[in-house]
Formats: C-alpha cells, sequence, structure tokens
C-alpha cells in the first residue's frame, strides 16, 4: 500500500502533493512527472550539473540538477548539504547504459528536476547514514534520529510490523480475541523485581509495572472469554544484556479446555506462518520434541542449538566410587562429572586450549578445565590422565567413542555450573569448528521441565508459582516435591529460546499446595493472591497459554544478535536511553505530592 501523499508550498508557487515514495519510479514512468520528498543523502557537483540522492523510507533516488533546464532549481540545489529536507518536482529520465548503477531498484532511471523546495536545513549528521557504520553504539543511541534513518534500522522496523500484523492476523483467524490488561498493577513475586509507581491519592501505596499479564490473561479465562491475546509491553527490573530490556514486548495468549498437545499446535502453526509471512523463511515442521532431562543430558542447556553436531557425556557415575580425588569429591558433594568430546580436534592447539581454560576460568567462573588429547598413535595427554585407573580410561573412551585426533572436556561441578560451562564451550567450539549439519532454522519445543528447583537450600519454582503439574505427578507434591514435572513448555529456535508457557492450576487446593511448598503461610497466600484463589474458587476451566519474546522472534529474523538494532528507542545495558536522557531526577514538587523523598548514598551531593 502506497504511503498517503503530502501536500506542500513548493516555492510560493501554491500547494505540492507527494505523488511516489523513491523506490516506486521506475522505467515505467519514464518522461513522466512526478513530485519527490525526503533528505539528502549525498551532494555532488560534476561540473556544473549537479547529482542529489534523495533518500525516503523506501531507499535511494538520483536527483539531477541541470542549469540549462532549470536555472532556478540548480541554483537552489547549490545550497543543500547531507539530510536537508527538500521536495522535487521534475520529469523521470532513463540513465545512459554506462550510468546504470545495478545495487539500487532506481538505479536505470533519474528524475530531472524542475522545481526544488528547502523544507528544511539540517546540522550535519554525527555519522554517515549507511548500513554499516565503526561509530560507537553509545553515539548512535545518543544521536538515534540519525541512527534510525539508517537503511538496516528502517527494514528492522518494517519487519518488526510486520510480525505485530502476522500475529494479529492468525490469531484472529483462531478465533482469539485481543484484548488489553491494565499496566498499572499489583506487585506480586514473579521473579524479577518489579518497577514500582507510587500513587498520590494512597500515600504509601504503589501500583507494579507488569513483568507479564499473568495472572490476568488468567483472570481472563476464568471470566469466560476462552482465548485471549495481546501484543503486551512487560516491565523488570534486571541487569540488562544484548537480548534483555528493562521494557520488552511479549505476543501473550491463553486459552480454555486445552491440553498440552493443543496449545504446542497453535503455538508451531504460529511461529511457522510468522516467520513465513513476515521474513520469508520457511521452518522445518513438525518442530521436534524433547525434554527437559534429556536436553540437559546431552547437551547442558534447555535452550540448545540442536545444529551444532556435538553432545556431553555424563560420567558423573563413574567416579562415584574413584580414587581420582578431585572428581569423586564433587560427585560425593551431590555435584556432577561431564564431558564434552571433540573428535577430529587437531585444530586446537595448546595454546588455543590454555586459552580456553582461562576463558571459563575468567568468563564462566569455572574452577579449571580439565582435557585429555588422544594422539596419533592413540596415546592419552592431559593433566588429569595420571589420576585415572586404566578400567576409567577404558570406559571414558567407550562412552566417549574416543579415537586419534579427539580431545575431551570435563568439567566436576555442581549441576547447574557443569552444563552451563560445557554448554558454552559446545555452542563456541561448534561455531570455531564448523560442526554444524548444514540446516538454516532448528526449531524445537522442550517438554517435562521441573516444577521447582532447589536454591540455596529451599525449593522454587523453576518458572513461576501457576504452572501446574502433570496430573500423574499430582500425587508427589507432598511426598517427593523435587521429581514433580511440570506442564510447561518452550519454544526454541537456533539456541535461542522464543518464548514460554505451560498449563495453569485451576484447582485451588493444588495451587494453594505448590504456595506452601513455596514456603508460603495461609495468611501470605491471601495477602499476595488472595483475588486469584478466589477466582479459581469461583469455577475456573482448565486453561493454558504462552508468551513470544516479540523482540527476540524480530532480532533472529533481522540477522542481528542486539534487540537494540529492533527496538525503536532502546535503553542502554546500564538501562538508560541517551536520546531524552532518561532516568532522570525530577522536582521536589512532584515528590512531595507523591509522599517520597530521596535518600542519597553517603557521599553524594
Amino acid at each position: 500500500m502506497s504511503a498517503p501523499r503530502e501536500s506542500v508550498r513548493l516555492d510560493g508557487q501554491g500547494a505540492l502533493r507527494r505523488s511516489h515514495l523513491a523506490t516506486e519510479v521506475g522505467p515505467a514512468l519514464v518522461d513522466g512527472e512526478v513530485v519527490v520528498m525526503g533528505w539528502v543523502h549525498s551532494h555532488r557537483d560534476h561540473g556544473g550539473v549537479i547529482f542529489v540522492d534523495l533518500r525516503d523510507r523506501s531507499g535511494l533516488l538520483q536527483l539531477v540538477f541541470r542549469p540549462d533546464v532549470a536555472s532556478r532549481a540548480h541554483a537552489r540545489a547549490e545550497e543543500l548539504h547531507r539530510e536537508f529536507v527538500l521536495a522535487a518536482r521534475g520529469v523521470v529520465r532513463p540513465r545512459a547504459t554506462e550510468d546504470i548503477n545495478p545495487k539500487l531498484p532506481t538505479g536505470e532511471i533519474e528524475i530531472e528536476v524542475h522545481e526544488l523546495c528547502i523544507l528544511n536545513s539540517a546540522v550535519p549528521p554525527p555519522f554517515a547514514i549507511e548500513n554499516e557504520t565503526e561509530v560507537d553504539e553509545q553515539v548512535r543511541l545518543r544521536h538515534r534520529l540519525h541512527d534510525l534513518r539508517r537503511p538496516v534500522l528502517q527494514n528492522a522496523l518494517a519487519l518488526r510490523h510486520r510480525v505485530y500484523q502476522s500475529v494479529r492476523s492468525t490469531l484472529a483467524g483462531q478465533g482469539f480475541l485481543e484484548i488489553e490488561t491494565p499496566m498499572l498493577t499489583k506487585a506480586t513475586p514473579e521473579g524479577a523485581r518489579d518497577f514500582l509507581v507510587p500513587s498520590r491519592q494512597y500515600p504509601g501505596a504503589f501500583y507494579a509495572l507488569p513483568q507479564s499479564p499473568q495472572l490476568l490473561k488468567q483472570l481472563l479465562m476464568i471470566a469466560g472469554f476462552d482465548r485471549y491475546f495481546q501484543i503486551a509491553r512487560c516491565f523488570r527490573d534486571e541487569d540488562q544484556r544484548a537480548d534483555r530490556q528493562l521494557e520488552f514486548t511479549q505476543v501473550d495468549l491463553e486459552m480454555s479446555f486445552v491440553a498440552v498437545d493443543d496449545v504446542l499446535q497453535l503455538l508451531e502453526a504460529l511461529t511457522a506462518r510468522v516467520f513465513a509471512e513476515a521474513g520469508g523463511v520457511a521452518l522445518p515442521r513438525p518442530f521436534p520434541r524433547l525434554s527437559y532431562a534429556d536436553a540437559m543430558l546431552r547437551y547442558g542447556s534447555d535452550c540448545p542449538d540442536t545444529r551444532i553436531e556435538l553432545e556431553l557425556v555424563d560420567l558423573t557415575d563413574l567416579f562415584r566410587e574413584s580414587d581420582f580425588r578431585a572428581f569423586h569429591s564433587v560427585v560425593e558433594s551431590g555435584g556432577i562429572v561431564k564431558c564434552l568430546p571433540v573428535h577430529d580436534a587437531d585444530a586446537l592447539s595448546r595454546g588455543e586450549l590454555d586459552r580456553l581454560e582461562l576463558f571459563v576460568r575468567k568468563e564462566l567462573g569455572a574452577r579449571g578445565l580439565a582435557w585429555i588429547r588422544v594422539g596419533a598413535d592413540g596415546a592419552w595427554q592431559g593433566p588429569i590422565v595420571k589420576f585415572l585407573s586404566e578400567s576409567e580410561r577404558a570406559q571414558i573412551a567407550r562412552r566417549t567413542a574416543a579415537q586419534p585426533g579427539s580431545l575431551l572436556f570435563f568439567q566436576a561441578d555442581s549441576f547447574e555450573h557443569a552444563n552451563t560451562i560445557l554448554a558454552r564451550l559446545r555452542s563456541d567450539l561448534g561455531a570455531r569448528l564448523g560442526r554444524s549439519d548444514g540446516r538454516a532454522w532448528a526449531p524445537l519445543f522442550i517438554v517435562d521441565f521441573p516444577l521447582f528447583v532447589r536454591e540455596e537450600g529451599r525449593l522454587q519454582s523453576a518458572h513461576m508459582p501457576f504452572v501446574a503439574p502433570l496430573d500423574e505427578d499430582i500425587p508427589l507434591l507432598e511426598s517427593a516435591s523435587e521429581k514433580v514435572r511440570a506442564t510447561h513448555y518452550d519454544v526454541v529456535l537456533n539456541g535461542n529460546e522464543l518464548g514460554s508457557g505451560s498449563l495453569r492450576n485451576h484447582r485451588s487446593a493444588v495451587q494453594r499446595a505448590i504456595l506452601s511448598i513455596l514456603g508460603y503461610a495461609k495468611d501470605q497466600m491471601e495477602q499476595q493472591f488472595g483475588f486469584l484463589l478466589n477466582a479459581l474458587d469461583s469455577g475456573a476451566p482448565p486453561h493454558g497459554g504462552f508468551a513470544y519474546g516479540l523482540d527476540r522472534i524480530v532480532m533472529l529474523l533481522a540477522g542481528t544478535d542486539n534487540l537494540r538494532d529492533v527496538i525503536a528507542f532502546p535503553k542502554t545495558q546500564r538501562g538508560q536511553e541517551l536520546l531524552m536522557e532518561s532516568p532522570g531526577e525530577v522536582a521536589r514538587a512532584q515528590l512531595d505530592e507523591l509522599h517520597l523523598r530521596v535518600v542519597r548514598e553517603r557521599g553524594e551531593s
């Protein structure tokens, strides 16, 4: 669909309406008159003939100013500089064969300008408006308006728009209603810190910005809406990373009267359609399913990139009675021993092994990196070889399929730490050594997560306290809580978690039992979640849903690894928005009105 055509005053001669975007002008319009508007991308004077590349949202178009054709327009063109805003009326002319630019959609034609209006001047931009720029990201974010003019960012936000439209049309076609939920809600413990908003009318009381619409969408199911979705803004006060922002966007959905398979079928269809419609990507179907236990066993991660042809091997049982004290003591204290075998690894020199060990120590917090290299003659080399018995060597060789040229990397640590370190090594070495099966896209469902995890000696929700356990595991809630599996599921693509969801507790007795295991006393349950428990008692249907990270979907489709490249006005890693300089201080009068005062750290002015 063409953009609306704006009218402007052109050199005092009346209103002029834009007829075409830049890339809408092509050979079919040769000898026709057009009116175009945009920014000066470049300006070149070739012996009296002036060439200007005009840029608008669609792309570039060459304008030509000849003194013998339109002397007044040519004179005005001499005043132009980069990023000036202009309107031009002229005739479409074919370029000479030798002047055709095959890299541009408009490279076969140019506009011979007859009238020019300078709509606005501009200060020189802080960097070139090009796809590739070596400018520091802090500078680009401070000058975000110029940054957003770069085609790569304009394309990313246009891609984001297409994702929005595909999500809406797909879910509306499946009978979902788009319903907005409040931005000012009740603070509830959901994992990350809340952003709190003080209430002027109720001194000492606070709203919270939603971490997600989780409880609200459950209430909508209980209210009988059956199928809900929302492209929802969410807020979490947590440390920043390249793939995390303080505020982000979810595709949030919930369904009533469903089982896990119903939700997964919908998610697969939705994911495939959005990637096809918005990004032209055909995801392979059906999506494979992998249990959480198998994912951690084989890959050390609950969001593995299954294209990488390297897998971990668990050796914990082998060292349960071992004389190798370093590994045995870890197992004795409840930890694990795992190995990452890398075959045909002659490309990794001893110096690179030393760098890998330094990396896992400094960046990942590992105690070290034990390794064994199998030489061409079959001899084992490495710092831990002398501590292994012949029987242990034989079993390690059998389980890892070790052969001449193999490198075996070991971690003996807690379940979480050992898996995290080896999963990162697997990813890095897989990329460095080219150990991929060649697939461009590898979608995956991870299912059967644990309901609880033990942290610092106490049970906590693996994801959130509203996830329903598998029906067959409900009897284990009281007797063996750590063995209870959840109805939780994730959608993973190329090693990136696109989102997660679950069936919810629709029976208040089960929800109360879970909250009790998590350490909530009855009065705390009522204070924090009384509205939800009462709602469950009012007749709640079985229900479940999902939340996609929309920013992450766009990031993958755009081929970048930074969320800030697909968000119009992102925060820095320190949580600052540099264009408008937020966060910032507010006037004392505003604080007084909210019954707040700022307590400064000692030494601050």
